[in-house]
């Protein structure tokens, strides 16, 4: 079994793991909610059905990104991945959204729901189905470093966190306090949404071809310089091509080497461009050194 396949194989591991736990999720809050009338409990259900509907796309979109280079996509499929992310952070932060208009609805509307300890049984079954799809799902992706992965992760515990809400509420409810529902309810709302819009500016800048931090820049530079051949630096650009970087750089040489020299060591430079972290490809560009036409040099040596 080649790499790609056995990534492919435990990126669909993970994401039926979401799929599967959102589902049983919405199967046992939403019956112990409508059976009891507790809001909180068929509002955390529903936020598990478009949860579901993100893992499924990510399931269905995200596994193409391990598809080889073809006729139609000949740089690969790296850019599903953070467009499948970017759709999942989009489902967040609406979440997010409908989770705080139905807390501010529940401050002004005070409808408790009736106290029963299945309400809490449902929720602490919430919390750990959710924990453990989490606790699945970043252990995949240690080894993939996957953004829709980690997108799907960061939603587990969003659901951790409005499960947590909820039972505040509930326990609000037995102790006569039946405000902290929509109280609490508002707060995880608000973090909801912070982190839908967070993952959706990180997979933009995937998508849009962003630059990397000026140190990877600096990292890329130093690592050409180092080879004892090489006279000067100029012309690198650095982007995001889906979530891996793209170099492309002329390099200075003596002008005078054997041409399968130097192509030896146009060699050298790709790979060692590609040995470091998150370089998918690298265009190496030989120029004799000296000749004084390379007006924007302002790395040489």
């Amino acid at each position: 079994m080649t790499d790609a396949e056995a990534d492919r194989r435990g990126f669909m591991r993970a994401s039926w793991a979401n799929v599967l736990g959102n589902a049983v999720k919405i199967v046992v809050e939403g019956a112990v909610g409508l059976a009891f009338g507790s809001v909180a409990l068929v509002a955390d259900a529903a936020h598990s059905v478009a949860d579901l509907v993100a893992s499924v796309v990510v399931l269905i979109w995200g596994r193409s990104s391990y598809d080889e280079p073809d006729d139609t996509h000949p740089h690969g499929h790296d850019r599903i991945e953070p467009l499948t992310a970017l759709f999942v952070g989009a489902i967040i932060a609406v979440l997010g959204l409908l989770l705080l208009s139905e807390s501010i609805q529940g401050l002004l509307e005070q409808e408790p729901p009736d106290a029963s300890l299945l309400l809490l049984a449902a929720l602490a079954f919430a919390i750990v189905d959710m924990y453990l799809v989490y606790w699945y799902t970043t252990r995949v992706n240690e080894d993939l470093d996957s953004t829709a992965l980690k997108a799907l992760a960061t939603d587990c515990l969003n659901d951790i966190y409005t499960s947590f809400a909820a039972v505040v509420g509930v326990l609000g409810v037995f102790l006569g306090f039946p405000l902290l529902d929509p109280i609490a309810g508002g707060l995880v709302s608000l973090l909801v949404v912070y982190q839908g819009v967070e993952i959706g500016r990180e997979n933009v800048d995937y998508l849009i071809g962003a630059a990397p931090d000026p140190e990877k820049r600096v990292a890329i530079t130093e690592r050409l310089r180092n080879h004892p051949e090489v006279r000067g630096v100029h012309d690198l650009t650095v982007f995001y091509d889906g979530t891996v970087l793209e170099v492309e750089v002329h390099v200075e040489v003596d002008g005078n080497m054997p041409f399968r020299q130097a192509h030896d060591i146009e060699s050298e430079l790709v790979d060692r461009l590609r040995e470091l972290e998150d370089v998918g490809d690298a265009h190496v560009h030989l120029d004799p050194s000296g000749i004084g036409e390379w007006k924007d040099c302002l790395e040489e040596r």
